[in-house]
């Protein structure tokens, strides 16, 4: 379907926020399908959603190709065409949370912070943190890193019952490493490259332990116990 464009602008890291007109209902971690072209690039782009307002939706994405760099130009009445909400989100869950995201691993994090009650934002970046104020806004601490400190080396993964992360791949193992023995469940976001988002192409595919999975249609939240990176 055919959109308008509210907001669109830069806030730093090489990252976007663009905010789309409308009524839209969605899961925390579902992601949309994104284009604003006709022939070229040939694939939609998939774009975690950030937030639903009752005006309407936002994202988060970064500036990484041809696809991406259209959308950076659009303004404010320009139009965008959007399928969705796609995947399977994170699942609600109770007692104290951490939510750690990495670059633009962040983006879905910010709808859990307003849906989960009782969650610290843990947020690395390349080069600065960004968005510190807005995620205080929906949790109760927000801590960062950047530069050669990873968010990993900041977090005690046992003074939570969830680690809800979005991010790198090499940070998610990293925290599937950390749980490992202790009594702390985690659910992890994958990255994975998407083409046709239901399913059909098998471009994402992910290994787990019960086979092979298709990120964009099983996930792309999947248990840390669940899930081979």
């Amino acid at each position: 379907m055919e959109y308008r464009v509210l907001e669109n602008e830069y806030v730093g890291e090489g990252m976007y926020y663009l905010k789309v007109g409308g009524e839209f209902e969605a899961k925390m971690g579902q992601f949309y399908m994104l284009r604003a072209w006709d022939k070229f690039p040939l694939l939609s782009r998939p774009i975690s959603i950030y937030r639903i307002e009752e005006d309407g939706i936002s994202f988060l994405y970064k500036l990484v190709g041809a696809g991406t760099n259209i959308i950076s130009n659009l303004k404010k009445g320009d139009p965008i065409k959007m399928e969705g909400p796609y995947g399977n989100g994170f699942e609600k869950v109770e007692g104290k949370v951490a939510l750690v995201g990495g670059g633009i691993g962040i983006a879905p994090l910010y709808m859990v912070g307003e849906n989960i009650e009782n969650c610290d934002a843990y947020l690395g970046f390349r080069e600065r943190p960004i968005l510190e104020e807005e995620f205080g806004k929906v949790t109760s601490n927000v801590y960062t890193t950047s530069g050669d400190t990873l968010i990993t080396d900041i977090l005690n993964v046992e003074k939570y019952d969830y680690i809800l992360a979005c991010g790198p791949t090499p940070m998610l193992k990293k925290l599937l490493e950390m749980t490992e023995g202790t009594k702390t469940r985690i659910q992890v976001s994958l990255e994975n490259h998407m083409a046709c988002g239901v399913g059909a192409c098998l471009v994402c595919t992910c290994k787990t332990h019960s086979g092979n999975k298709k990120t964009c249609k099983d996930g792309p939240v999947f248990w840390g116990e669940d899930v081979i990176l």
